[in-house]
């Protein structure tokens, strides 16, 4: 989309596949998947249905006293092609529309794609009933499975697979930013890089692995009652499965960090310890996120000060162009190079990862995923449930006004104010979390985020709706779950929101709004009457909205 390609690493010779390649790349904003060759170009000469691709020579008919027919399993020998396929594009799965309002530029900035972290979604139930081990069934399906992995362990020829061997990991995120586009650009940029980066540091594993205790069940499973060799043999090949980590080495981190934090801002940080940093546990996706927030927020600070010290000195104008370069990252310049000011201004931000315990995409209906989101600010995260079409938010508003933000902040800002509109200020601030805003850091201003996690059965939801407060400030979540019901599209669900948040909204501020496809999009308006709880609402305000009367003002 951005006219970079991928560098990708060439095949994997390390004995861990989780190990991740040590390389630089664009950001994925495509998802990997494949498609069955004849959907691309027909070829008369094939069968339409599942075959066993030996040569005719080869092919006799089935006799009876033999055992069962070695039917093939569906899907595994079918020619397929792997494409990429551009998610801004896919108007069926992915919708994005942006607005400036009446404010000279958006400030506003988004990002989707896929990213390459271990997968965090629940592992799938194994089944139940197998065939006896000395079937001939049972060893046909064997050897197919072993032809499939070692067709598929050359290089990018998994279907909607990383990487790493494991499903795809979605990202989307909504990034807010006020004072300016700076601090919101950064995030698109960076942070997207900066989970990928912490998730390596903490050595996070995926929970689609293996575990001992699964291993020996599975071994149980087919042997039935193994004898002693059988048990010391799967005990052998089960004590090789345990995972270990470093917790050592997740305390170094954290502690860094936060001594960090200490050292450059103090005040509110000078005892400061984030909720989802805990002793002697074992790193999860959520301690990745917060440690990545966290220090992409550090970073960005860092960043204006470096700004602020070369406005003192007096040879800054003879250092270098690239003097504060990333060599490191040479594909991204530091931000120092772009901006000569330091920025005062900061932005919220909304990201959700979506994982799937299969390479199928959590779009299709019978596909179960697990959803995490990671929250600063006043932007928002909806799902719309299909069973009763309710609207169930992912994220609260950090404003002074919040009774835990408040508490949070009350011994160490000096005072909060009510502005025209009635809403609780702090420092002229209307959000106590947001990265930047160097001048209220040391009041308590953190870029900590909210984490939920939430597990998606199959077509539970119907979809999910990111937008900024352009949208959300005069829109209600029913409201903007229902203009999506009534759009064919998620594309076109977007574009209403942001549509009918502009007319009828007050302020003229930016407006962001990207609606993401779920298993049941097909039935989003079989729960709860569709879209019609809101619908006489929603003209009324629209009416209001064209009324020229209704919109004079006292000079």
């Amino acid at each position: 989309m951005h006219g970079l390609l991928p560098i990708r690493a060439g095949p994997s010779t390390s004995k861990n596949p989780r190990k991740y390649a040590n390389f630089y790349r664009a950001f994925h904003d495509y998802f990997v998947t494949h498609l069955p060759s004849s959907s691309l170009h027909p070829d008369t000469r094939s069968s339409s249905g599942p075959h066993h691709q030996l040569p005719r020579s080869a092919s006799k008919p089935h006799n009876p006293s033999e055992g069962p027919s070695p039917a093939p399993l569906l899907g595994s020998t079918r020619d397929s092609t792997v494409v990429r396929i551009p998610l801004r594009s896919a108007k069926h799965h992915f919708g994005v529309s942006v607005s400036r309002g009446t404010r000279p530029y958006n400030e506003d900035s988004y990002q989707a794609g896929v990213i390459e972290i271990p997968a965090f979604a629940k592992r799938a139930p194994r089944t139940s009933t197998r065939a006896p081990a000395s079937s001939p069934l049972q060893a046909y399906r064997e050897q197919q499975r072993k032809e499939q992995d070692k067709g598929n362990g050359g290089g990018e020829g998994t279907s909607a697979e990383s990487a790493s061997g494991d499903p795809q990991v979605f990202y989307f995120g909504v990034f807010d930013g006020h004072g300016g586009t700076e601090c919101s650009e950064y995030l698109r940029e960076r942070l997207h890089e900066s989970i990928e980066e912490t998730a390596g540091k903490y050595g996070l594993e995926s929970t689609l692995s293996a575990t001992a205790s699964e291993v020996r069940e599975e071994v149980k499973e087919i042997a039935g009652s193994p004898r002693k060799e059988d048990q010391d043999k799967a005990g052998k090949a089960t004590g090789t499965e345990s995972i270990s980590y470093d917790s050592s080495k997740a305390n170094r981190l954290q502690t860094a960090l936060i001594k960090s934090w200490k050292e450059t801002v103090g005040g509110y940080f000078q005892r400061f310890k984030p909720t989802a940093f805990a002793l002697d546990s074992k790193p999860t996706i959520a301690t990745v996120l917060t440690h990545a927030f966290l220090q992409t927020d550090l970073s960005f600070i860092l960043a204006q000060l470096r700004l602020s010290n070369d406005d003192n000195d007096p040879v800054a104008s003879d250092r270098p162009l690239n003097a504060h370069d990333d060599l490191h990252s040479p594909s991204h310049p530091h931000f120092s190079t772009q901006h000569k000011k330091p920025f005062k201004g900061g932005s919220t931000a909304s990201i959700a990862l979506l994982s799937t315990p299969t390479p199928t995409p959590f779009w299709h209906p019978s596909t179960p995923s697990t959803l995490y989101t990671a929250h600063c600010g006043d932007t928002r995260i909806l799902l719309s449930r299909v069973s009763n079409g309710q609207a169930v938010p992912l994220t609260t508003n950090h404003h002074p006004s919040s009774p835990s933000e408040s508490e949070r902040l009350r011994r160490w800002a000096a005072s909060f104010v009510t502005d025209s509109f009635g809403e609780e200020r702090m420092s002229g601030l209307a959000n106590t979390r947001a990265f930047g805003d160097m001048g209220s850091k040391r009041m308590g201003v953190s870029a900590e985020p909210e984490i939920r996690h939430l597990e998606l059965a199959p077509s539970e939801y119907a979809f999910m709706v990111l937008v900024s407060d352009g949208v959300s400030g005069g829109v209600g979540d029913q409201e903007i779950v229902d203009l999506v019901k009534e759009a064919k599209t998620p594309e076109l669900g977007a574009r209403e929101v942001v549509s009918f948040a502009t007319e009828v909204g007050c302020d003229g501020d930016n407006a962001t709004a990207l609606v993401v496809r779920l298993g049941g999009w097909e039935r989003r308006n079989e729960g709860g009457g569709g879209s019609l709880g809101t619908k006489e609402s929603r003209e009324w305000r629209r009416r209001e909205a064209m009324d020229p009367r209704g919109k004079r003002t006292l000079l």
